[in-house]
């Protein structure tokens, strides 16, 4: 990847708009629970749908996949050669909030985002790719896990530049390893599907982290 002190400011930038969890935003607004104190414990709209308020679970998925939409056309408007690490350090924001102490979510729909940032086809392509297979079997996280296998072959296969490709392949590959614990479940048959309640939510910290 090229870079320079423009494409680091702009990478910067990107990572700390990553950092905003929509997630925590809308269930305060809504005075929610915590996402972090129910279901799987991870700020996403998967997980906020548990609280029942499916508007936060919108509020939710449009947020977070919205900034990382907003970073990477940003980044293509003034700064194109920046595009790939900028997409990268939005995701790398929403898994590693400076805002939450470092402890974000799983990146699923900050990634789609990014994606469509990058190219229509890809993230269009990726995020059919999440909604086939959540659709019919019923788990976001095999859902994403798909569509992390797939992204950087669709961008391979519409032949983006070299240092995409390997961004979008570094997002694939930390999507997965975020979803390790959910793979465990999985293979467990332990997993909740979309929609249902968790049967051993995890404690409230009290330190509200």
């Amino acid at each position: 990847m090229q870079f320079g002190l423009d494409a680091a400011l702009a990478s910067l930038a990107a990572y700390l708009l990553g950092s905003i969890s929509f997630a925590i935003v809308a269930s305060r607004a809504l005075r929610l629970p915590d996402p972090r104190s129910y279901g799987s414990g991870n700020p996403g709209a998967t997980n906020v749908l548990r609280s029942g308020s499916r508007l936060a679970a919108v509020l939710t998925l449009v947020g977070d996949g919205g900034k990382g939409w907003l970073a990477v056309w940003l980044a293509a408007l003034t700064l194109p050669a920046s595009v790939p690490a900028v997409a990268l350090a939005v995701f790398l924001g929403h898994l590693y909030p400076l805002f939450h102490r470092f402890r974000g979510g799983k990146g699923v729909a900050t990634a789609g985002g990014a994606l469509l940032g990058m190219d229509l086809w890809l993230g269009g392509g990726t995020i059919a790719t999440w909604l086939v297979i959540a659709f019919f079997l019923r788990y976001s996280s095999l859902a994403a896990l798909v569509a992390s296998v797939f992204a950087p072959l669709f961008a391979w296969f519409i032949k983006l530049d070299t240092a995409s490709v390997i961004a979008v392949a570094l997002i694939g590959v930390l999507l997965v390893w975020r979803h390790r614990e959910n793979i465990a479940r999985l293979f467990a048959g332990k997993e909740t599907r979309i929609g249902e309640k968790s049967a051993s939510p995890p404690p409230q910290d009290p330190s509200g982290a």
